[in-house]
């Protein structure tokens, strides 16, 4: 321990005098408030008429709005696997054709040799904290507390048919709130958990306010069973849902004020953003995709395009951000902003949007891989985007391979209503050398979603 933290200060020392302009006082703190379900038409500034964000949508006045910021998956686990490591779900095995969430019986999660966001910034003495869902493996190897971060208070993996449970004539959600690697309270009362999650990010944000910190809080909400606090009851005139979002927005303005309070907000980058699209299938307990089509767990624009809002006073400039970014550029683009070179033993599929955020340049990415599972059913290069498959978000035996590809123009059709492959077939040619050589970077691994154990069903 004594040698790990001498080796932790000599890097900090070293990166002060050997890369310029990032002197240690200089590192700035990193927030990701992170919903779970969340869509592209949920917030105001998105363009939902009845559900009231004014605490994201100031960010939004205040930052960049960005209106094509894509996710690694369309359903959780590969997306927050993404988002973690920087790199695509496929690399690190966390993703499977059939078993697309790791689960209550999973065996396997985020492999040891994978570098997380929080073990990347460690290099530079940054303190993290994860506050909120992990879903990434819930055996203790796989904890946060074992893949770089210092702190973790939330849940291990998310609500499913295999947590639903009835009690005396009840149906409960048989889940446990954790802190460290110890359980709390089971089955957590989940109509608390937005509240004490943002109690617990105050606190650790009053207590690192002396350190550079990372802060990663993942909201279980508004993700079904939607579950509010009393103060949030009938407060939305969307209902339930809008209850939820409304309250994870008052969440979002205590980060704020207390940034604020402790006079930290401009050395403070915060990012608000969601895992996937909505659960169109909840019906009034899922959100919407807005003028986007599709949803959570399918490859059109709505599973996997997001809100996202980017916020450091004195940094970034107000903006309405059109270029192409994934929470998988967030791991180089923290990295640089930190002064920590990235590491060069591995292949990342994350772009550093530094310049786009200090608005001195454009985002380098050109191109969005639309994954379901381990295969590549989707394309994004440039305005276009090529479906080799598709095939609806649940329930239905529906995939469909096309040949030629659907082609969309997605800067004059978000909406995907308008096949243009017979107009653009040197379109189409391109993107499909894009994926010839994109599938030549892939090298096979071990498939962590696969690993899970027998489950004896009693009738």
């Amino acid at each position: 321990m004594v040698m790990s933290r001498l080796i932790i200060v000599l890097v900090n020392f070293l990166s002060t005098i050997l890369l310029p302009g990032k002197g240690k006082s200089d590192l700035p703190n990193f927030v990701i408030i992170f919903c779970d379900d969340l869509g592209y038409g949920d917030i105001g500034v998105y363009g939902h008429p009845t559900i009231r964000t004014p605490n994201v949508d100031r960010l939004a006045f205040e930052g960049q709005k960005w209106t094509s910021f894509y996710n690694a998956a369309s359903v959780s686990t590969p997306s927050r696997a993404g988002l973690l490591t920087g790199r695509l779900p496929v690399r690190s095995g966390m993703c499977n054709d059939t078993i697309r969430v790791s689960t209550p019986n999973s065996l396997g999660g985020l492999p040891q040799s994978e570098i997380t966001i929080a073990e990347q910034l460690s290099k530079a003495g940054y303190i993290s904290a994860c506050i909120g869902k992990w879903h990434v493996g819930h055996l203790p190897q796989f904890l946060p507390l074992n893949n770089g971060f210092d702190y973790f208070e939330g849940l291990p993996y998310a609500n499913g048919g295999m947590t639903r449970k009835v009690v005396n004539g009840k149906v409960i959600f048989d889940i446990p709130l954790m802190r460290g690697n110890e359980e709390i309270e089971r089955p957590v009362d989940q109509s608390t958990l937005t509240k004490r999650y943002t109690e617990a990010a105050l606190k650790f944000i009053e207590q690192n306010a002396g350190n550079h910190f990372f802060l990663y809080l993942a909201h279980t909400m508004p993700h079904v069973p939607l579950s509010r606090s009393h103060d949030f009851v009938d407060v939305s005139l969307r209902g339930l849902y809008g209850d939820v979002v409304e309250e994870i927005d008052w969440s979002v303005g205590e980060i704020i004020k207390k940034l604020k309070d402790l006079g930290i907000e401009k050395n403070t980058l915060v990012v608000f953003t969601s895992d996937n699209g909505p659960w169109l299938t909840q019906k009034l307990n899922g959100g919407s995709s807005g003028i986007l089509s599709g949803e959570k767990g399918d490859t059109y624009e709505g599973g996997f395009r997001v809100p996202a809002v980017f916020w450091w006073p004195g940094t970034i400039e107000p903006d309405v951000i059109m270029d192409a970014g994934t929470t998988m550029d967030l791991f180089p683009t923290f990295s640089v902003l930190a002064g920590i070179p990235m590491p060069k033993d591995r292949i990342y599929d994350g772009y550093d949007l530094s310049k786009v955020i200090c608005g001195t340049g454009k985002s380098g990415r050109d191109i969005v891989y639309y994954y379901r599972g381990t295969r590549v059913f989707a394309i994004r290069k440039g305005a276009y985007k090529a479906h080799f498959v598709t095939k609806s978000a649940y329930g239905r035996d529906d995939e469909k391979k096309h040949d030629p590809p659907l082609l969309f123009n997605l800067e004059t059709d978000p909406s995907e209503k308008y096949d243009i492959a017979s107009q653009h077939p040197d379109v189409i040619e391109d993107i499909e050398k894009v994926l010839e050589d994109h599938l030549k970077t892939l090298t096979p691994v071990e498939n962590q979603l696969a690993k899970t154990q027998r489950v004896s069903i009693v009738r």
